[in-house]
């Protein structure tokens, strides 16, 4: 259950997980990360959908069991929740559950909210990453303690925004 990466492979881009997505994890990484830090902030990088993006897109980068499966873990479920969301809101003009309502506010440039439609894509992507890799069961206890040290941080850095909800329940 070791983590794979490519110094495990000999470098040899014919053993990498996967070949060619992870030039395009890179470039959606360059893309969407460069958007994302002139239009939300640096701040927003605490979010933990965001850090499971760069999470992930590293771990196809390195053909890393242990990335991918401690995304998987934390993301799967929530993008789902964001999906649903966001389709609801699409067809109904209500919210479900919250959470994309930034997607209608005009003050954020169009472009820089659609990039947010990763969220649709994202849960099949790791699934199938996981599906190719196989699931590292250590991943859970990683995964756990990596959100308790990014919701302190997001309770003391920036309490006003409530990033990740950590000072008001989204749903109560």
């Amino acid at each position: 259950n070791s983590v794979v990466t490519m110094a495990d492979t000999g470098n040899d881009p014919l053993s990498i997980p996967f070949p060619r997505m992870r030039w395009v994890a890179m470039a959606w990484l360059l893309v969407w990360g460069t958007s994302y830090a002139r239009v939300w902030g640096w701040a927003n990088f605490l979010h933990l959908c965001d850090l499971a993006v760069i999470l992930t897109c590293v771990g196809l980068w390195q053909g890393s069991r242990m990335l991918i499966s401690t995304q998987a873990v934390s993301s799967i479920l929530p993008a789902l929740f964001w999906d649903a969301d966001f389709a609801w809101r699409l067809f109904s003009g209500k919210h479900l559950i919250g959470g994309t309502e930034y997607m209608w506010d005009v003050r954020f440039p169009v472009g820089v909210r659609l990039l947010s439609l990763f969220h649709v894509v994202w849960p099949v992507l790791l699934i199938w990453a996981l599906a190719r890799m196989k699931y590292d069961r250590r991943a859970l206890h990683l995964q756990t303690a990596f959100a308790v040290v990014v919701l302190a941080l997001s309770r003391s850095l920036q309490p006003e925004a409530n990033l990740n909800f950590a000072w008001r329940d989204p749903f109560l």
